[in-house]
């Protein structure tokens, strides 16, 4: 008797293990069925809703399925996370994740953490860059040895955030005087009011001030990274200077972390499909990126854990985390 109800027991299991696995496979074969909202904290015609847009002109193809951005701004990521915690965990709504959202958790702010998230691919990988106006210093040494004897002010998008932090810690791990921060609402305007004068140096990416640098305004003059960029490759990185700073505007994409792992696949591979596709690469080249932004969700997995830890100790060194 025993026997048989062992028997009988293993061949329940084995028939709801099944019935589970084709509820899943059901699951993914039917999603997505309606349209896909993807949830960003960038206005229009920043980096990260062009780069969300550029992502989504294959998506959508990938996908068969319409795919539409909801803006959710303030507090640098953390009412785009507010509002993310609220919404399904069924794969409908894709969050935007980037640099900021780190910042943000590393605050303990936004009412989401590390493990409430799976990653899926990340879009760009793109270096933090120190710019000044052209003729303002001779080179990158002229640039740090005249850091040394007086501070200078550096244009920021955001205070407490990636911007001010890539500053400050170039600052800090080079030797020079604290600088002063003076922030702006976006890097368009940045780059505008470093030309007039109004800062000594700007915090930017490369596609932010692309038009001045083109027009010979606005000289890139330290990369924050650990190798130089192609567009760019006579621009030394800090760490060729000595200094042992590194830092990324990242972007990329997540889900809940409780979201069915078929569907969660199924939007991994098409994401990566289409970033992966001459369109979206084209972008990248526009952008002074390369393919080597794209990754998927082992790469990204890690980076995003990697990125809110660093962010938090640099925050904690800085006194904006007590």
């Amino acid at each position: 008797m025993k026997i048989a109800a062992i028997c009988k027991h293993t061949a329940v299991a084995v028939v709801v293990t099944g019935l589970v696995a084709g509820v899943g496979a059901a699951v993914a074969d039917d999603f997505p069925s309606k349209t896909i909202e993807v949830v960003t904290h960038a206005g229009a015609g920043g980096g990260t809703d062009v780069t969300t847009r550029m992502m989504m002109l294959r998506a959508r193809r990938e996908l068969k399925q319409d795919m539409v951005i909801v803006n959710k701004k303030g507090g640098g990521g953390a009412a785009a996370l507010e509002h993310y915690k609220t919404v399904p965990a069924d794969g409908y709504t894709i969050l935007t994740f980037t640099v900021g959202h780190a910042a943000v958790m590393a605050k303990g702010k936004g009412g989401m953490e590390l493990g409430d998230l799976r990653p899926l691919a990340r879009g760009t990988d793109d270096p933090q860059i120190l710019m000044t106006k052209c003729g303002t210093y001779k080179d990158a040494n002229d640039f740090v040895a005249q850091q040394k004897e007086a501070p200078i002010t550096y244009g920021v998008t955001h205070l407490g955030n990636i911007d001010d932090v890539s500053a400050f810690m170039f600052a800090k791990k080079g030797g020079m005087q604290t600088p002063k921060m003076l922030p702006f609402d976006g890097g368009g305007e940045l780059a505008t009011q470093l030309v007039a004068g109004s800062v000594d140096a700007g915090v930017l990416n490369l596609a932010e001030a692309a038009s001045q640098i083109e027009a010979g305004e606005i000289c890139p003059t330290v990369v924050l990274a650990d190798e130089r960029m192609a567009k760019i490759a006579d621009v030394p990185t800090a760490k060729e200077l000595g200094i042992p700073v590194s830092f990324s505007t990242v972007r990329g994409f997540a889900v809940h972390a409780d979201t069915p792992p078929e569907v969660a696949d199924k939007l991994e591979a098409a994401l990566l499909k289409s970033m992966n596709h001459t369109v979206y690469q084209g972008f990248l080249t526009s952008v002074g990126l390369d393919a080597t932004s794209v990754a998927g969700s082992d790469v990204w997995g890690a980076q995003v854990a990697t990125t809110v830890t660093e962010m938090g100790d640099a925050l904690k060194e800085l006194g904006f985390i007590e």
